[in-house]
């Protein structure tokens, strides 16, 4: 696959900035089986430069383990709504003012999940969706339900989801890869994210392949600390509406920046010695190199 598009860097913090300009973004993540996945995505989003990250909570044993994890996080405690067991999506995100959510990392397939999914693809929010993990999980096979959402979507599927989503195997070959990423892009209407070696960027039109990452980060929670950068970066591109910096800009800079900390954790760790927390560890190193044009 030719690689023509180039990557950039975020552009550079404004100096008038406040916590709530600098980007507000809403994680649905974490269940009372995969707290971690919720930890590792707010705080791969607050080193990706989030100002304010706000965790929704749907059980009290994620409430009660987060916070000594990630003490910046805010909470947006959920316990006790009802709201979509009724078919609502609850007043309290609807209400909440963010430039950026992402839902699924560590949510876990329930009900409740498939409710919230649905709710959150079809709402008003305008502003930028990741979908992840076992978000695209109880989505399936319904590709083109994505469509609904009124603003950018994306949508980062590993190759197992993949082929749950396309109902066939996804080849591991460059080509292969390409065309299954093309198909869903080009189903859902989102920019897609193809993990794994070589992920694939593509919104159907412009199409990018990554060249960071190594072997090392083939390891639980590396997608969650992909997501909380994905959502930090679409926070920034939502703020600033640059025509020079897009969300498919913000989208492929988020997937080489993630693949750079694996460089730096592999180089310093070794690639049988890294786990995801040490992608966010050396996130804001990787971000100083690719400022730097690596």
């Amino acid at each position: 696959m030719k690689n023509d598009y180039r990557p950039a860097p975020p552009p550079a913090l404004a100096s008038d900035l406040h916590k709530g300009s600098a980007g507000r973004v809403l994680c649905v993540c974490g269940c009372k089986e995969m707290p971690g996945a919720a930890i590792l995505t707010v705080r791969a989003a607050q080193r990706a430069g989030a100002g304010l990250v706000t965790l929704t909570i749907f059980t009290s044993d994620v409430l009660g383990l987060v916070p000594s994890a990630s003490p910046e996080t805010v909470y947006l405690d959920l316990t006790n709504s009802k709201d979509l067991y009724v078919g609502r999506l609850p007043r309290r995100i609807q209400e909440h003012m963010h430039h950026a959510r992402i839902a699924g990392p560590g949510l876990g397939t329930a009900g409740i999940t498939r409710e919230l999914v649905r709710r959150l693809v079809s709402s008003d929010f305008e502003g930028p969706l990741v979908l992840d993990a076992d978000a695209l999980n109880v989505l399936g096979t319904a590709l083109e339900a994505v469509t609904e959402h009124p603003g950018p979507v994306v949508v980062t599927p590993h190759p197992g989801e993949a082929a749950r989503m396309l109902e066939r195997v996804v080849p591991s070959t460059d080509e292969g890869r390409l065309a299954c990423a093309l198909e869903i892009a080009e189903r859902t209407g989102a920019i897609c994210v193809l993990k794994g070696h070589r992920t694939v960027v593509t919104d159907g039109s412009t199409t990018w392949v990554s060249e960071t990452g190594n072997p090392g980060m083939a390891t639980a929670g590396s997608g969650d600390v992909l997501c909380g950068i994905l959502v930090a970066y679409l926070a920034t591109a939502r703020l600033l509406q640059r025509s020079d910096w897009t969300m498919f800009d913000a989208v492929a800079s988020a997937v080489h920046v993630h693949g750079r900390a694996g460089d730096l954790a592999a180089q310093e760790r070794g690639e049988r010695g890294v786990i995801a927390s040490d992608l966010i560890e050396l996130l804001p190193a990787a971000q100083l190199h690719f400022a730097g044009s690596d």
